[in-house]
């Protein structure tokens, strides 16, 4: 059963686009990108065609403005950017076709390419459709950059699809294929919902995070699959009130906090609440990960029915962040990581070492709670354990025993 909480969000967003689609408020004309000239073939670049369908849709008054991707196509587009404010209240793209990157880095010459396809202080946007997009990423994977680099210069390939500042935004029911970096970054948000959604690269990409949030709020992530070959959700610095419910990780490196403090930096996560979900064969589970020398803090945490199937190191806090262990540092300033919950967890581990907590030496982490936590070994006979560094808090019903934690 999901939580009364959780139900009357989702019937408050049904009523949201119900209640504007149907309650007298004024609808324009749709606007299919057709009429702008794309093709669909998946050859021709489609790129001029949407810039010129999307420019007609953001300025066209009216409380929903719709822009129709139709089944049936394929439209191939280079980086592109969708740009508001739009004078619409609500700004609606139906992907029913499917859309795919450049198949050549090449074709990225001349264009920011940092994301392939961002959409930019647009509020009320709502996306939705059974179309699939489709990143073409693995001509990143194993060279980041585009040309011939100098040797050891490092690069950043393409996001799929970023949000910056869109507020009051849906995204509901799309497939996501191949990213060349994330499928999904969401940056500068407020109130949001993602729902329905399949995102899936292979468990070896690079750096394929399924969703990133980072310096959002009010965000809840829903009733998605994610396999990819990092984090299924990362929860970065600025971030609150986020909920994730109902998600299916793995291959992927499960749902993370962080990482927060790169470079002493301080952050902030707060109000988090990961509930009822599957993470099975991920790299390690629900996890904290904070850098020695940030600042900030991360608290009022909660991970609640989760369950793990074989999955490597299913909860950790790591405050010694450092994953290429190169140049790891010891530093008298951390993260505050406080007020972490475990509620109802079951499953299995890959790993001797089921729990670690391992928080920083000098600041250490507190009120940890630990409640009905069940993990056993994935192999029959062998058994798991519990660590604990500098971890204060309480255990309850939990296998293994996690008497390590401090008063």
């Amino acid at each position: 059963m999901w939580p009364k909480t959780i139900t009357m969000e989702l019937l408050l967003d049904v009523i949201v686009i119900l209640s504007v689609a149907t309650a007298g408020l004024s609808v324009t004309p749709s606007f299919n990108v057709l009429q702008y000239g794309a093709v669909g073939n998946g050859q021709t670049n489609d790129s001029p065609a949407f810039e010129k369908a999307w420019k007609a849709v953001c300025s066209s008054k009216g409380d929903i403005s719709k822009l129709i991707i139709p089944a049936g196509k394929t439209f191939m587009l280079k980086p592109l950017s969708f740009n508001g404010p739009c004078k619409s209240k609500y700004t609606y793209i139906q992907v029913l076709g499917n859309i795919v990157a450049p198949k050549t880095k090449s074709e990225y010459a001349g264009s920011h390419i940092n994301t392939w396809l961002g959409f930019n202080s647009v509020d009320g946007l709502i996306i939705s459709g059974k179309g699939t997009i489709d990143g073409r990423g693995s001509i990143w994977w194993q060279q980041p950059c585009l040309g011939n680099p100098a040797p050891g210069t490092k690069c950043r390939p393409p996001t799929a699809i970023t949000l910056n500042r869109c507020n009051r935004f849906q995204w509901k029911g799309l497939t996501s294929l191949n990213p060349a970096r994330s499928h999904i970054t969401l940056t500068s948000c407020n109130g949001g919902t993602l729902s329905n959604l399949r995102l899936i690269a292979p468990g070896t990409s690079p750096n394929t995070d399924g969703i990133d949030i980072s310096g959002s709020t009010n965000i809840k992530v829903l009733n998605s699959y994610i396999a990819t070959g990092d984090d299924c959700v990362a929860i970065s610095a600025g971030s609150s009130h986020i909920k994730i419910f109902a998600i299916t990780c793995g291959p992927g490196h499960g749902i993370s906090i962080g990482s927060l403090g790169t470079r002493g930096e301080t952050d902030i996560v707060e109000d988090v609440h990961v509930y009822n979900c599957t993470l099975t064969e991920t790299m390690t589970g629900v996890r904290i990960k904070t850098w020695q020398g940030g600042a900030g803090y991360a608290r009022n945490i909660t991970f609640e029915k989760i369950k793990f199937v074989r999955a490597n190191s299913p909860i950790i806090i790591d405050q010694f962040y450092c994953p290429n262990r190169v140049d790891c540092q010891n530093k008298t300033q951390a993260i505050r990581v406080s007020d972490v919950t475990y509620k109802g967890i079951i499953g299995t581990s890959l790993m001797d070492e089921a729990i670690n907590l391992s928080c920083d030496q000098n600041v250490g982490c507190y009120n940890i709670v630990l409640d009905r936590v069940y993990i056993q070994h994935a192999v029959p006979g062998r058994k798991v354990y519990s660590f604990c560094h500098n971890a204060h808090g309480t255990a309850s019903h939990t296998k293994p025993a996690v008497k390590c934690l401090l008063k």
